[in-house]
């Protein structure tokens, strides 16, 4: 019989370990590709989908490179120029919570990256998951999970 580790606690334990005794500061919006904090980035919120649309559109949308705009140490990209003029009005209003890293994550204490398919936009928020499984189990008590998450991220960040 074998036992296969849910990539989500595969992550956990791995950045558990990358972190021992190292001191860093973490970005403050997700930028990474895949994986841990320790990962390299790409510099590139939400592995280049537009964070607009998961408002306008209801869905996630692959951004383009000649809708890009800087904020808060990371590139934007955007499907449409309405979209870029929408974020630079009110960056706040669309960016994700937790600066896009999964909001499970950081409510267990982690900064990991998401799938951008792994959404749910609540109460004009938005929040990405790292996958599909780590979103069920997020969406059994979101109001408690981001309660613990909204304690923890400013002190993850400063890690």
């Amino acid at each position: 019989m074998t036992f296969a580790a849910p990539r989500h606690l595969i992550a956990a334990i791995l950045l558990g370990l990358a972190l021992a005794g190292t001191a860093y500061a973490a970005p403050a919006v997700n930028t990474l590709k895949r994986g841990l904090i320790s990962d390299s980035a790409t510099g590139v919120a939400i592995n280049g989908y537009d964070t607009v649309a998961y408002f306008t559109d209801g869905k996630p949308v692959k951004g383009s490179e000649a809708f890009t705009y800087s904020w808060n140490g990371a590139q934007w990209q955007f499907a449409s120029k309405a979209h870029l003029d929408l974020f630079k009005a009110a960056p706040e209003k669309y960016a994700p919570q937790y600066g896009g890293y999964c909001a499970y994550g950081v409510s267990q204490g982690y900064l990991v990256s998401i799938e951008p398919e792994q959404f749910t936009v609540l109460d004009g928020k938005l929040y990405l998951n790292y996958d599909s499984g780590v979103q069920k189990k997020w969406t059994k008590d979101i109001a408690g999970y981001n309660k613990t998450a909204d304690a923890k991220f400013s002190d993850l960040l400063k890690k």
